[in-house]
């Protein structure tokens, strides 16, 4: 029997369940969290219903009535993934601070990320869904957007830095943009391989100074 596939959902929202009969004994968003730990490190298919049984200490009937397939439950913890990173990122990228300033934190903020835990996992994106990504026209579909979501953001970081006067009218924003984003996979990737923080701040110190190459005077 072929299993039909879930629609990939816009966000990972969660509804108050109706109260009937004796209470859940989980919380939708510890669970989330749980098999989102367990996909970063084995991603979608090395990942089994048993695994997920384990790691949120919920039976399959229960997995499956609260979340979908595996499948559904692997997009929906990608998108508890991408929120996550979305708010520790919003403050910085809002910040009124100059440009070297606002890439230095958003570059640290990333290196957080990629290194928590005993075996840095580096991004969920780069290192683990864009494998997925390959065979399911859903996951493909979050993962671009995600990219897009990226590039626009540092499109504005660098077109705040020119109205500024930090850069030069002639800046060539969405090549600046495409860079700083590249930088931040580069990490992901160098931080999964197990290069130390010090030398991935390296990395980030000389990139930081071609980003903001040809300041205004």
């Amino acid at each position: 029997m072929v299993q039909k596939k879930t629609s990939a959902p816009k966000a990972a929202v969660f509804l108050e369940p109706r109260r009937r009969g004796r209470p859940r004994a989980y919380e939708p968003e510890q669970a989330i969290g749980q098999a989102l730990a367990l996909f970063r490190k084995s991603g979608l298919a090395a990942t089994s219903l048993d695994d997920l049984s384990a790691a949120t200490g919920m039976n399959r009937p229960s997995l499956y009535g609260a979340f979908g397939d595996k499948r559904a439950l692997y997009i929906q913890s990608y998108q508890r993934y991408r929120d996550d990173y979305a708010a520790e990122l919003k403050e910085t990228f809002s910040a009124d601070i100059g440009l070297r300033e606002r890439l230095r934190r958003i570059f640290a903020i990333a290196l957080d990320i990629y290194l928590l835990g005993e075996a840095p996992r580096g991004c969920f994106t780069v290192m683990t869904v864009a494998s997925d990504a390959i065979a399911d026209p859903d996951i493909r579909a979050i993962v671009m957007q995600g990219l897009r979501d990226v590039d626009k953001a540092f499109n504005i970081a660098f077109r705040t830095a020119v109205e500024k006067g930090e850069l030069l009218t002639s800046t060539n924003i969405a090549v600046r943009a495409e860079m700083a984003a590249a930088t931040l996979f580069s990490l992901s990737i160098r931080a999964r391989a197990g290069v130390a923080r010090g030398e991935l701040e390296a990395i980030v110190d000389g990139a930081i100074g071609l980003l903001c190459q040809d300041a205004a005077s």
